[in-house]
């Protein structure tokens, strides 16, 4: 039983109305059920809308139709959760703002930061309004997010890989990781030699004991980079040893946080094979 995880938020982001696979709400209510957390779901969907120099008559009914049916998917994958959620027994409760895109950030980000963690669909790359979500909240929100890839129906957390660079960030991703490092059975310091200078960085090794303190048993896994690729590093060790999630921190190349990801992230929400837990 995983403890301490009170509140979540699910995410149900529908940016474009396309039906896409997508398991993240089976992936969250999973996650509630096993934690006995409650599920907030936050079902959006954008309100469209045409600068004033362009509205006709056609265009304004084009685009009215187009609202009221985005608004409708979302009304609709909220009341699907909430009759899982009943059916499993998690408490929950929806809301399904229809809001200009700017807005609709907003009150995610606003909501996010209410909850224990939010859990997020991971983003198709040719949806770029999907991975403004997953970036705001990660920036902005204070509390950390999970970001499913498609097709992982079901939360597993049995064996859990934290990638330690021993960076703010990671330690924070540690540290809001508890929860679910307490209630899996192996965990795993995970440190990729090569990519950076970490001479100056406190090594795995020492990560162990602060675990230790809080009753989990980590083992220290060091790594060497992969033709200088730790996203790909990362993927390879994930899934040669079945690892069930990956805890790290997010990391900006750059002072645009809002607008640029650090490689290894950026990499890792385009393609992981398993859940990512980031903190920022």
């Amino acid at each position: 039983m995983i403890s301490n995880l009170k509140n979540m938020l699910l995410a149900l982001a529908n940016a474009t109305g396309e039906p896409e696979a997508s398991s993240v709400a089976a992936y969250g209510l999973s996650l509630a059920s096993q934690s006995g957390a409650r599920l907030a779901v936050h079902s959006s969907s954008i309100r469209l809308a045409l600068p004033h120099s362009l509205v006709s008559d056609l265009a304004s009914g084009l685009v009215s139709t187009e609202n009221a049916r985005l608004k409708t998917l979302a009304e609709t994958a909220a009341q699907d959760a909430l009759a899982a959620a009943s059916l499993a027994g998690v408490a929950c409760t929806t809301q399904t703002p229809h809001l200009p895109y700017d807005q609709l950030v907003a009150d995610l980000v606003a909501q996010a930061r209410i909850h224990d963690l939010t859990v997020l669909d991971a983003a198709p790359s040719s949806v770029a309004t999907d991975r403004g979500l997953i970036e705001a909240v990660l920036f902005d929100s204070g509390r950390p997010v999970l970001v499913v890839p498609a097709g992982i129906a079901e939360f597993r957390g049995r064996r859990i890989a934290v990638a330690w660079d021993g960076s703010a960030r990671a330690a924070r991703a540690l540290n809001d990781a508890l929860p679910l490092l307490r209630a899996a059975e192996q965990v795993e310091i995970v440190s990729i030699q090569g990519e950076k200078d970490l001479s100056n960085a406190v090594p795995g090794v020492e990560v162990a004991p602060h675990l230790a303190s809080h009753g989990i048993t980590a083992t220290v896994v060091d790594l060497t980079v992969e033709h200088n690729d730790v996203a790909q590093t990362l993927r390879t060790y994930a899934l040669q040893h079945r690892v069930d999630l990956i805890v790290m921190g997010a990391f900006v190349h750059s002072w645009l946080r809002q607008l640029i990801l650090g490689g290894v992230t950026r990499s890792l929400l385009k393609a992981s094979p398993v859940p990512l837990f980031l903190s920022y």
